[in-house]
């Protein structure tokens, strides 16, 4: 199957074609806030499982408490990403570029803080200390490669780890993710 060409309507912020599911934890940008970084999370709800609809619940504020012991410890969160890229390489958006996902916290990046008024947040299902799949760096670069081409402020050098942006506070998406094979990624497609 070919990969899918991802395209960025930066009128409306959304990517296509990746699945639409909207979540109702964003706001709009500061108005003068230019969208000049991307932020790479990494989640598996509960931790170390794989799979399901929870990361999706979650993002919607539908996550069922007792469904499993740790949901108890989250399900009041409203939290939100732009976008996430599942085990199998599937994207799907649940807040357009042009909003502000609530997906990087206290955040601070160089001298900036409220990381959120400027990013992009893409999470990926995984965790610190399992590798990510083939099929995820696939998807994550094609979809890198066009936001950086919607949002020139974006470059490789201010593509940032959640634990670059919130040290001591988060770790995702860890040790796991090979960085090396993202630049890659971003290069070979840049020359394609």
């Amino acid at each position: 199957m070919p990969e899918p060409r991802y395209v960025v309507d930066t009128a409306t912020g959304v990517l296509t074609p990746a699945r639409q599911c909207p979540s109702p934890n964003c706001d709009p940008r500061p108005p003068d806030a230019d969208i000049e970084l991307l932020v790479l999370h990494g989640i598996s709800l509960p931790p170390g499982e794989y799979g399901g609809s929870a990361i999706e619940d979650l993002f919607c504020n539908r996550l069922d408490a007792g469904a499993h012991p740790y949901f108890e410890s989250i399900c009041e969160l409203e939290v939100s990403a732009h976008l996430l890229i599942d085990r199998s390489g599937r994207v799907t958006q649940f807040v357009p570029f042009t909003e502000r996902a609530w997906h990087a916290g206290a955040s601070r990046f160089r001298r900036q803080t409220v990381v959120n008024n400027f990013s992009i947040g893409i999470e990926l299902e995984g965790t610190d200390t399992s590798p990510y799949s083939d099929a995820q760096y696939t998807a994550l670069g094609a979809v890198a490669s066009a936001v950086i081409e919607a949002y020139p402020g974006i470059t490789a050098r201010r593509v940032a780890a959640h634990s670059d942006v919130a040290p001591g506070r988060k770790t995702d998406p860890g040790p796991a993710f090979d960085w090396q094979r993202l630049y890659d990624e971003l290069g070979h497609r840049k020359r394609a």
